[in-house]
């Protein structure tokens, strides 16, 4: 057997590979990355910077080969045999393994309508490029889509002078991910930065001229961006018999229903203890899931178990968010000048936080947030919408009792 090989050098794979030399694994380590450049972070895409993409890298290769991490850029798996342990690249090598890593992670989901080609996606360096390199000041730009990356390429769009329409299909923006009250206060920058918005309609097809509402009405845009979400890279998982579901089904461990094959990452669904699986897609749970898949494989038996957390910034405001809230939990505002947070309780436990402030003037306190919610405790809600109690007083509280 040939060691440990990972497929996937993205955030997830390229940070599995250091995290098993971390946990003293000794092996061979191959990572395959079915990019030409070495690995880099996707988050940077989105922010051009005097015109040009930054591709800000995970690593440089003399990294990678100072950790004896055998990288094989601009190759992809095509068949995972995982009765003989073996997984064929799409340059025909076959490469054996002793525990195999899947760090696929998704792909853009793609509009079926009529036209749908003109449209362009948002996922890879090449793809920002190709964005960023169409359009101009004075130009119109139509985002199809109101998530969180809709609503971050329209907020640096316009912050570029170009003139931005958001498609929408729900009746409002940032529906899915974003608590209700947060996703409100963007969406009325966005309005008040010039962002128009045509929401509960979806996409008839896309022209030379724009794109056709399914109203009748047409939106005029010399480029139009597909940003309606992602799936999970679960083909070559599907095609080797594994058990999937939305995403590649994990247990606890992160271990797949085939012996020794893990995953981690946006393709990975995992089990939650009493709960069913979950699939997250954010930087930290690739890095997180990376790591508790590497010390596993290295012979440990760890249960995932961190909180869920992202950020996004739009304009000059940050948002973030941790644990996940729902409707159901008891909400509680904390108001400063600037900046709100709001806690969510379950059953009087501290389940969430979210914030929304200036730049990343509320990451103090969503960290200790996330403290309280690991410490489990149930805390006074008038304690929690105090702005006058630091949050670092609960968790002295907590950690004493």
């Amino acid at each position: 057997m040939d060691g440990i090989v990972i497929i996937g050098a993205g955030e997830c794979g390229t940070r599995a590979a250091f995290a098993l030399r971390e946990a003293g694994y000794s092996g061979s380590v191959t990572l395959v990355g079915a990019e030409p450049h070495p690995p880099y972070e996707r988050p940077p895409l989105s922010k051009p910077m005097n015109g040009a993409v930054p591709m800000k890298l995970i690593c440089a290769t003399e990294a990678l080969d100072a950790a004896g991490i055998d990288y094989l850029p601009g190759l992809s798996a095509s068949k995972l045999d995982a009765d003989a342990g073996t997984v064929t690249l799409s340059d025909g090598r076959v490469l054996s393994y002793e525990k195999l890593l899947l760090a696929t992670g998704a792909r853009p989901r793609r509009l079926t309508c009529a036209g749908a080609e003109r449209a362009l996606d948002f996922r890879t360096h090449a793809d920002a490029e190709a964005m960023f390199s169409s359009v101009a000041a004075g130009q119109s730009v139509a985002v199809v889509g109101g998530g969180l990356i809709g609503m971050e390429l329209a907020s640096v769009l316009r912050g570029k002078g170009v003139a931005v329409t958001v498609i929408e299909a729900a009746p409002k923006p940032l529906g899915r991910a974003v608590p209700p009250r947060f996703a409100e206060k963007l969406h009325a920058r966005h309005v008040a930065e010039g962002v128009r918005f045509h929401l509960g309609r979806g996409v008839v097809a896309i022209s030379d001229e724009g794109v056709t509402l399914t109203d009748g009405s047409m939106v005029p845009a010399d480029l139009v961006l597909s940003a309606i979400g992602v799936l999970p890279e679960t083909a070559l998982a599907e095609a080797a018999g594994l058990a999937t579901g939305n995403g590649i089904l994990t247990d606890t461990c992160l271990r797949t229903s085939a012996p020794n094959v893990f995953a981690a990452g946006d393709c990975a669904a995992v089990a939650q203890p009493g709960g069913g699986p979950v699939r997250s897609e954010s930087w930290r749970n690739a890095r997180s899931q990376a790591e508790t898949a590497a010390r596993n494989m290295a012979g440990a038996a760890e249960t995932f178990t961190a909180i869920h957390w992202f950020w996004s910034d739009q304009y000059d405001l940050g948002l973030q968010v941790a644990g996940l809230p729902q409707p159901a939990h008891q909400h509680v505002l904390r108001s400063t000048p600037g900046a709100e947070l709001e806690f969510y309780l379950d059953d009087g436990r501290l389940v969430a936080a979210a914030g929304l402030g200036l730049g990343n003037s509320l990451a103090k306190d969503i960290k200790l947030a996330e403290m309280l919610i690991a410490a489990n405790i149930s805390p006074d809600p008038a304690a929690l919408a105090d702005p006058g109690l630091n949050l670092k007083t609960l968790l002295k509280s907590a950690r004493a009792a």
